[in-house]
């Protein structure tokens, strides 16, 4: 069992890039997909050998990796099942995320030492559902993100303490009842319950009155309400002490389908924020340093909000009126290494001689850096870096360890 007063940081991670960049960035625990039952079809996903070499990677790193197999399954679906999850439990993972009773009831079956966690797809709202799936087997639940806060401390004074309490805390928003949503497969046929969400509460709507064509009328709001789709990304990093003692057992970030950047980035800051709050001796008072807090806004998002956790949010906390992502930030280079003075990179977006550079590294606040004395793989002077992936150097006294991401903000930004 974790720790009530350290709670585990868990990371989406969509791919082998993205899970190296999830465990080295400082994730205590993983959740990934295999190439069936997931619920992130557009993710890439792990099957075959690829789910073992996850698991012994991860495991090397004294890291926990959970399997999503929280789709509904159709009748036609379910012979597959046992073999899946014997499957699995031989790779290694450490818990199947469950949404399905009966998928709950075949993993109990068919891999009875594999930890059982309940999938937000749940719906779990009270402490009655929490307790009936602890006595099905469950060790885990993740509540459903239309709960407030005061809720969840409820639901945690009146379930086991056996039974780990998982919340999100970072990322995008279903919106509809914890993401049991049917929207996708009227407009597309594609099943948001099956993984093959086509996230249409993120499009741009307005309405056409039928004896009217051509008259479009914007969807709006007003205080009382029509709230209709297109929810801003949740981040609660300033409220690092209410979750903790909530009793929230792990930190759960959206994105599986996110880049390792966005992983990278989302990971260590919410590390720094819990480490620091360690730190602090579980001070109340505690407040992430001001670089830490700018970390969530360096990454694509769809400005934040709450959610729920401090009640309903009002007519403009959580409507997102943009309708796109806002991105200030560019990666401009991976680091490769250093070595005589300077910086070995592989290119990712366009920069040029004399720009600043922001160096991210896990842990410590970022580093500036004006790019200088840039040359191409040849060593020959260039006075920028045009080509994707093209191999560089610049000058550099930072001593900037391989992987680390170069990020410049937008010119326009």
């Amino acid at each position: 069992m974790l720790s009530m007063n350290r709670p585990e940081l868990l990371a989406p991670a969509g791919d082998a890039e993205r899970l190296a960049a999830a465990v080295e960035y400082g994730a205590d625990a993983v959740y990934l997909g295999s190439d069936r039952f997931g619920m992130r079809t557009a993710a890439a996903s792990f099957g075959g050998d690829e789910l073992r070499n996850a698991c012994d990677y991860a495991h090397s790193k004294g890291v926990k990796v959970y399997l999503t197999c929280n789709t509904v399954p159709r009748n036609n679906e379910l012979a597959e099942l046992p073999s899946f999850i014997e499957y699995a439990a031989e790779s290694g993972v450490d818990a199947f995320i469950i949404t399905d009773i009966g998928v709950l009831k075949l993993a109990k079956k068919y891999a009875p030492d594999v930890d059982i966690h309940i999938s937000t797809q749940a719906g779990i709202t009270n402490y009655a559902a929490a307790n009936a799936f602890y006595e099905l087997g469950a060790n885990r639940i993740v509540t459903a993100r239309e709960l407030s806060l005061a809720e969840i401390a409820e639901l945690r004074a009146k379930t086991p303490k056996e039974l780990e309490i998982e919340c999100f805390v970072h990322g995008a928003m279903c919106v509809s009842f914890s993401g049991r949503c049917l929207l996708s497969n009227y407009l597309t046929g594609r099943d948001s319950n099956r993984g093959d969400c086509a996230q249409h509460c993120r499009w741009k709507y307005s309405l056409q009155e039928e004896k009217r064509p051509g008259e479009f009328f914007p969807v709006e709001q007003d205080t009382s309400g029509t709230y209709i789709m297109n929810s801003k990304d949740m981040c609660l990093i300033e409220h690092i002490p209410e979750l903790v003692e909530a009793g929230i057992n792990s930190f759960k970030i959206e994105g599986r389908a996110k880049s390792a950047y966005y992983t990278a980035s989302v990971v260590n800051a919410y590390r720094c924020a819990l480490d620091g709050y360690f730190a602090s001796g579980f001070s109340r008072d505690y407040k992430p340093a001001q670089w830490i807090l700018d970390e969530p806004r360096k990454m694509s998002n769809r400005q934040y909000c709450t959610g729920f956790y401090f009640d309903s949010p009002s007519d403009d906390a959580s409507i997102y009126y943009g309708g796109g992502y806002v991105r200030e930030w560019d990666v401009a280079a991976v680091a490769e290494r250093c070595e005589g003075g300077r910086l070995y990179a592989s290119q990712r977006n366009r920069f040029f001689e004399g720009d600043e550079l922001e160096i991210m590294i896990k842990g410590v606040e970022p580093v500036k850096v004006t790019v200088c004395d840039l040359k191409n793989e040849d060593g020959e002077a260039i006075e920028n870096a045009p080509h994707p992936m093209m191999k560089l150097s610049f000058a550099c006294s930072a001593d900037v360890p391989a992987g680390a991401y170069l990020r410049m903000q937008r010119k326009d930004g």
